[in-house]
């Protein structure tokens, strides 16, 4: 991890890009919510070590394959290279909830790895999300959980079932702004 900064670990759909229920299976299908892509752009600025954990069962489900998924992470990392922004790390998993792997959120397979490929103590880590799945697989590793209502952040908090004590925010850019501590011209 550079330095001695926080490591903040995104869900993606829902989270950096437009979500479906039917899956997003295509790069034309992937799009961007508005402001995520500078959001990460301004906290990689500010020290931020930035990572992506997704659930990608489509693969398994043989909606798309891995070179489409590829695609749409080439795509993620082009548009945060034009705003002076990196990605350190994406970790995904194709399977589906019957595979009973230990990668799929909500279990901690990808927080893990990720801890692993970039040096990270997951407890100081903050990982930021729009789904229970996402705050069960922080609260395994013992993560710092942020709830953002973009994707199915709204019908997660309608639900009722996260902690009251879990930070909300609009979307990605609103949490950006909290965290850097200004709000963008």
């Amino acid at each position: 991890m550079r330095g001695t900064n926080k490591l903040l670990i995104l869900d993606r759909d829902g989270v950096i890009n437009e979500d479906s229920d039917a899956y997003v299976k295509s790069l034309a299908e992937w799009i961007p919510i508005p402001g995520s892509i500078e959001a990460m752009a301004r906290l990689h600025k500010a020290g931020y070590t930035l990572a992506v954990a997704t659930n990608q069962s489509g693969i398994g489900r043989g909606y798309y394959d891995v070179a489409t998924l590829d695609a749409m992470h080439q795509r993620l990392r082009e548009l945060l290279a034009e705003q002076g922004g990196t990605l350190d790390y994406i970790a995904y998993c194709p399977h589906l909830n019957a595979d009973n792997c230990q990668c799929r959120k909500p279990k901690p397979g990808l927080l893990l790895e990720i801890a692993q490929q970039v040096g990270a103590d997951l407890t100081q880590a903050i990982v930021v999300g729009d789904s229970l799945r996402d705050w069960q697989a922080a609260d395994a590793v013992g993560a710092a959980y942020t709830q953002v209502r973009t994707g199915k952040g709204e019908r997660t908090l309608a639900e009722g079932k996260l902690p009251a004590d879990i930070p909300v925010f609009d979307n990605l850019a609103d949490y950006a702004d909290s965290l850097l501590g200004h709000i963008p011209a």
